[in-house]
């Protein structure tokens, strides 16, 4: 095992976020240094009890023990320790089996139980019933007469896809694509949940492939891996961000490579999934180069050109998931509505908090200009789109935990307490009664950022601690490896 010796080591120890608790002025270990046989130990004990309460998630489904705030909550406090471990104490060459072995683990304890807590995945099976009976999944909302004959044989899938009666499907094409091919192998949720777990796999690769760029040990991986919200969220629920997610980190390492096509074509096809990683291009985007804007322009054209029989139908329930939501009206913006409480702000438009929105962008896409012109490393856009993704859920205030997973392989890349404080906040609270529309989702709203900022400001304070310099020593070698 070797450490960071020299000031250029160490500032990229610093910045990468391993952090061992020891003064290399003292002699002897320090009272919280481990050896690695002790971090493994540590590590089997957090996953083994991980895993119990991804079991234990399955039951509450039907058997009220502890509760999800419960489950959730004892998930995060367990999180929080292996992160803690991960990034402040040694590994060795057992270490990654281990944290592999307890992420495949806690996945399969969910992955087999049918879906409690989101049905959006009824419909991506749904969707891709539809196409294999040659129609159109944007032509006809689910409860039309029309596709009647394909109840019988998935009545299972029928009754539990939500808004059938009213709504076309409103995922793009990629992810119709996607729905076709998985349910060509097997119509089934089960297999559909399969899927979305097995680009998990995608999305670590990724991961180890970047880490090992930045000279980051690939334990760090566990921050992924381990992540509570995403065991719920993919194998429990199912839900397509995790292709998305896949794509977006390899568009990210396509990105570090200076591989402008595969860029292009890999952030295209996580915008032809969801439509939010399209705010990412202008922190992947190089000045002069051609070559990714205009594969991004003609991949998602050509997608929707295979699906635009049906006109203006292949844009789904866009328009009406906006209203629904309250993403028009201005009802669903915490910000706004916080704003809105302030003497003499009470009139604040919906116009004119967009506007501000808009502001908050100009502003990251210009420091993204300047990061990529100053600095001039291959990593420096990591910042600025981690900056994209981050302020998208800070501004757009999302009250469904799936729609903030894809912060998550960004702080596995650049550990920091505000977002770690986030995820794991939004995380819990929205599995407690606060997660109720209206004044307790608004006080929850104030707890999860409240909590952000005073972690924003704690982190202010630690970066600029004189004793930070002293205790932040990296536990690998050049290549990332121990």
């Amino acid at each position: 095992m070797t450490t960071a010796t020299n000031p250029a080591q160490k500032q990229r120890a610093s910045a990468s976020g391993y952090i061992h608790w020891s003064n290399p002025h003292c002699s002897g270990p320090h009272w919280s240094s481990a050896r690695p046989w002790q971090t493994n130990a540590a590590l089997v004990l957090i996953g083994t009890a991980l895993f119990f309460l991804s079991r234990q998630l399955t039951s509450e489904y039907t058997h009220f023990t502890i509760g999800f705030s419960g489950v959730s909550g004892w998930s995060a406090i367990l999180y929080l320790a292996a992160a803690f471990l991960i990034l402040t104490q040694p590994v060795d060459r057992f270490t990654f089996p281990i944290i592999l072995a307890v992420a495949i683990a806690c996945r399969l304890a969910v992955l087999f139980a049918e879906p409690f807590l989101s049905s959006d995945v009824y419909r991506y099976v749904w969707d891709g019933v539809v196409q294999h009976a040659h129609i159109s999944p944007y032509q006809y909302v689910p409860g039309n007469p029309v596709l009647a004959f394909l109840r019988e044989p998935n009545q299972d899938i029928f009754d539990n896809i939500n808004r059938r009666d009213y709504a076309h499907t409103i995922y793009p094409p990629g992810a119709q694509a996607l729905f076709y091919l998985i349910t060509w192998i097997s119509p089934t949720v089960t297999f559909m949940k399969t899927a979305m777990v097995l680009f998990e796999g995608v999305t670590m690769y990724a991961l180890i492939k970047l880490l090992r760029h930045l000279g980051i040990r690939r334990e760090q991986t566990l921050l992924y891996a381990w992540c509570p919200i995403l065991i719920w969220e993919i194998a429990g629920s199912g839900h397509l961000d995790s292709v998305a997610m896949a794509f977006i980190t390899l568009a990210l390492l396509a990105r570090y490579r200076k591989q402008s096509v595969l860029t292009g074509l890999f952030l295209a096809i996580a915008v032809l999934l969801k439509f939010y990683p399209l705010v990412l291009f202008p922190a992947l985007y190089r000045r002069g180069d051609f070559k990714m804007p205009a594969t991004l322009a003609a991949v998602i054209a050509v997608a929707y050109a295979a699906y635009s029989g049906v006109g203006t139908l292949v844009f789904g329930f866009i328009g009406g998931y906006v209203k629904e939501e309250g993403v028009a009206n201005g009802s669903r913006y915490f910000l706004l509505e916080l704003a809105q409480r302030i003497p003499g702000l009470h009139n604040l438009s919906t116009t004119a908090y967009f506007i501000f929105c808009a502001a908050i962008f100009v502003a990251i896409m210009w420091w993204c200009r300047e990061v990529a012109n100053e600095q001039g490393s291959e990593e420096a856009f990591l910042r600025p789109a981690f900056s994209i993704a981050a302020a998208l859920m800070f501004l757009f205030s999302p009250h469904y935990a799936w729609y903030i997973i894809w912060l998550v392989p960004f702080f596995t890349l650049m550990p920091n307490l505000p977002i770690l404080t986030y995820l794991l906040g939004f995380f819990y609270l929205y599995t407690t009664a606060l997660a109720e529309p209206g004044p307790k989702m608004f006080l929850a709203n104030e707890i999860l950022y409240a909590a952000v900022f005073a972690a924003f400001l704690f982190q202010i304070i630690l970066n600029r601690w004189p004793i930070h310099r002293i205790l932040f020593v990296q536990h690998t070698t050049p290549s990332g490896r121990l």
